[in-house]
């Protein structure tokens, strides 16, 4: 590995809906990559927390954390996560779902809208693309103005399925003020960005969000970064955070973080 410490922020075990391994198997596939970390971070889909039993999920996920702490806990640092999913759309969920145990990592997303599916669903045309993207960055802001997560996830998610469509010719820039206040938001209120790698997975073909963030982040003032593969499968587990550090690297990152008890760990890009 070209990096002494590599670190997967951002990962999903079986007890996420759409989860595929065990939290043991994620474990042994950061142990024989030699990762210097892991954090598991199932889902919590606030605005479904209720209705779907989400708290069964989360209560059986930091069990299985804290067994595979204690598995390997002199040969990998293993953190307990947690992705809260549209956590301002009810904020009681979100809440309840954070005292289930003692969390060092709080990932916030937007999935979807308020009443609307995941974007992951949704049909774009170039007739309603652009509506549903400045409404998804009003709700991100406000997702950035809580306090209720440690770094924003994939902040271009939606675009990661809006590139599926060739009629459509659009990019972050086009939105780059509404980019801007987001990003000011997390700098003023401490909070990180992260880098998401799916997408070199995927037909986007970059991270989440791309280089032309990252740099504007750091432009700002930018200080916590953090990397995740987002994988929901053993094998995918660090997919892409050597790409990550790179592009840190590019865009006059020396360190990147990770986060132990609800505090960031800077950890030097090298």
């Amino acid at each position: 590995m070209k990096y002494k410490f590599i670190s997967d922020s951002h990962t999903h075990s079986e007890n996420s809906f759409d989860g595929n391994d065990s939290v043991a198997m994620l474990s042994e596939r950061a142990l024989n990559l030699g990762l210097y970390s892991l954090t598991v971070t199932d889902h919590c889909e606030c605005n479904e927390y209720y209705a779907n039993n989400v708290r069964s999920d989360i209560e059986t996920s930091v069990h299985d954390i804290m067994k595979a702490k204690a598995m390997y806990a002199d040969k990998l640092k293993i953190y307990t996560g947690i992705e809260l999913g549209q956590p301002t759309q009810d904020m009681k969920a979100a809440q309840e779902a954070l005292s289930l145990g003692d969390f060092d990592f709080v990932v916030g997303s937007l999935h979807n809208l308020k009443g609307e599916k995941d974007f992951y669903f949704l049909n774009y045309t170039k007739d309603n693309y652009d509506n549903l993207l400045n409404r998804y960055f009003k709700e991100l802001l406000e997702l950035a103005q809580s306090d209720c997560f440690d770094s924003l996830a994939h902040l271009t998610y939606p675009f990661r399925y809006i590139c599926a469509n060739p009629e459509i010719k659009t990019s972050v820039m086009d939105y780059a003020p509404q980019v801007d206040a987001v990003l000011r938001t997390l700098i003023k209120n401490g909070k990180a960005l992260e880098v998401n790698t799916s997408g070199l997975r995927q037909l986007i073909g970059t991270t989440l969000p791309d280089e032309s963030v990252v740099k504007r982040f750091r432009k700002l003032g930018g200080k916590y970064v953090t990397l995740g593969s987002d994988a929901h499968r053993w094998g995918d587990v660090g997919a892409g955070i050597e790409d990550g550090l790179n592009m840190l690297m590019k865009c006059g990152f020396t360190h990147f973080t990770i986060y132990s008890k609800r505090e960031p760990v800077m950890l030097p890009v090298l």
